[in-house]
């Protein structure tokens, strides 16, 4: 233990005697460690961040939409409705014979959307237009900020009634309270009831209608654009999915599962599915940045070995003086390893620095992973004892009359 101590002072006073040296040895280090625990973090950051994203619409939500399962892919879950109503195979029919024959839910939310052009005053701006019902906040976790919401009395009037998202109040109202005011869509005018809390994502941008005046006041149909479904529990989202396709394919009079019109897409798989797409990518990355850290060893091996050369004639002495070989050995492997360590410190420190700026300026999300630290300072410790073998050795096996000649 003593000499272990006595050799970690050694190092201290190597790397003190050579600090400039020393800083661009540990330089490749410092850069490797905080590239991998940055990398990781980010990729971390992404899963988090995609995760809440899709939660934001709704909790254990199926969504059915109309067209092939064949054509249905993970953006679906990003969107609150599905294409235009011209190409729609769901119905009104669908949503009664779902709540007929579907236990198991919470909630249940059809819509019909398009897309208009929405004027206040001398302001105006494209909208999504969204034909929904009084679930709709329940379901989709898009709750009202103040106001009220679409009521069943509206959707029994077909009342012209509208909700708005933040994104609208702030482009035609100026932030100022709109409710009570009038909005044109297209050429119909509304009376604004309510407003949406805000949201990260474009549902800010969107105007909330009751169901049936979107349906026979504005675009005269029973069509559908999706149903989006609430699952009371999450271990049941599979079964009930299944029960939900068999449902509307009865209801669609389709024997044969490969002609389905319709598809149901199921968030925990969405979830899933890129879940591990980022995990892939976080390998992909953290592996890349990985290799930095073998070139960060390189060098640590270079320099240690014209510490050794530099040092031929103390080898001598300590030999002289009754050093064994694995005195020399740990010598210069501590002071390798002194060298991964503290690069890899300072390594850890700037990650944690990297992850700060990237999420404060660069709009993405860093997550430091204590597991990446750990792996990323163990490889540094690594690469410090596997890349200080080589000029340890060297300097173990120097005779020391060979190493007191030496000039």
């Amino acid at each position: 233990m003593l000499a272990f101590l006595e050799n970690l002072r050694s190092a201290f006073d190597a790397i003190r005697s050579n600090t400039m040296r020393s800083v661009l040895t540990m330089l490749g280090v410092i850069i490797g460690v905080a590239s991998v625990v940055l990398m990781v973090g980010i990729g971390k950051g992404s899963q988090q961040q995609i995760t809440e994203r899709i939660e934001s619409l709704g909790t254990n939500l199926l969504i059915v939409q109309p067209g092939s399962p064949t054509q249905t892919d993970v953006r679906s879950l990003f969107r609150r409705a599905g294409g235009g109503a011209s190409s729609s195979t769901l119905t009104s029919n669908d949503v009664r014979a779902i709540e007929t024959h579907v236990a198991g839910i919470s909630g249940i939310s059809p819509v019909l959307t398009g897309n208009m052009q929405a004027i206040a005053g001398n302001q105006n701006m494209q909208v999504s237009v969204v034909g929904a019902q009084p679930a709709y906040t329940l379901v989709h976790n898009f709750p009202l900020a103040y106001g009220s919401f679409i009521t069943d009395s509206h959707l029994e009037r077909r009342e012209k009634v509208v909700v708005l998202g933040q994104g609208i109040v702030q482009t035609l109202f100026g932030g100022q309270n709109p409710i009570g005011r009038d909005l044109r869509l297209e050429n119909h005018i509304f009376t604004v009831v309510g407003i949406m809390e805000e949201k990260e994502s474009n549902q800010d941008d969107m105007a909330l209608i009751p169901l049936t005046t979107m349906q026979q006041r504005i675009q005269g149909t029973d069509t559908l654009s999706t149903i989006s479904i609430s699952v009371e529990k999450q271990e049941d989202m599979n079964r009930i999915q299944a029960l939900i396709e068999t449902v509307v394919r009865n209801e669609h009079r389709i024997t044969n599962a490969a002609d389905q019109d319709f598809s149901v897409a199921n968030q925990a798989d969405t979830v899933e599915t890129l879940n591990e797409v980022t995990k892939t990518f976080t390998f992909l990355l953290g592996g890349i940045a990985a290799i930095s850290l073998v070139v960060g060893g390189i060098g640590v091996m270079n320099i240690m070995l014209v510490s050794v050369t530099e040092r031929t004639r103390e080898i001598g002495i300590r030999k002289a003086i009754g050093a064994k070989k694995r005195d020399i050995l740990q010598q210069f492997l501590v002071e390798s390893m002194v060298l991964s360590v503290l690069g890899g410190a300072i390594g850890v420190f700037i990650s944690y620095l990297g992850a700060w700026i990237v999420t404060t300026y660069a709009g993405t999300r860093a997550v430091i992973v204590f597991n990446s630290i750990v792996l990323a300072f163990s490889f540094s410790i690594g690469i410090g004892i596997f890349f200080g073998i080589l000029p340890a050795w060297k300097a173990a096996k120097l005779k020391p009359i060979d190493a007191l000649r030496y000039e």
